[in-house]
């Protein structure tokens, strides 16, 4: 059976830890499709933030996400305390891709994941450029 390959950078540009939730569980006593999107996405939000952003405002232009992949590799549990490692490529004039790991406390890696990001004026609700002050804050990757 062919799978996806997701090659992680070596480049980690953000780090966070976040515990999986009783609520992430589904009926095969593992993390659910569902919360391990919600995990991808908590951790993409805090990122942003910590460059003083939103998804819905980075310097004036907020973020709409195209395509999302994701890689199972281990499953994770109830209990698990998660690093999520992050790492990020501009793309396009319009977008970057934020690559994602979860690793668990044993240290290995569990899931990895690819969003790509576009930038979207909201108000006007067309594709906008990446803001040069983003690609700045970032490390003009």
């Amino acid at each position: 059976m062919e799978r996806v390959k997701i090659d992680f950078p070596e480049k980690i540009h953000f780090t966070t830890s976040i515990p999986v939730r009783i609520g992430d569980i589904n009926y095969g006593n593992h993390v659910g499709n569902d919360a391990t999107v919600a995990i991808l996405q908590e951790s993409r939000v805090q990122f942003l933030q910590s460059l003083g952003y939103s998804e819905l405002d980075v310097e004036g232009v907020g973020l709409i996400l195209s395509d999302l992949t994701v890689v199972y590799k281990k499953q994770l549990f109830y209990g698990d305390h998660l690093t999520v490692q992050l790492s990020v490529e501009v793309s396009s004039a319009k977008s970057f891709i934020l690559y994602y790991q979860l690793v668990s406390q044993n240290t290995q890696v569990a899931v990895v994941a690819k969003t790509t990001m576009i930038c979207f004026d909201y108000t006007t609700q067309k594709i906008a450029l990446l803001p040069e002050k983003f690609v700045t804050a970032i490390g003009g990757i």
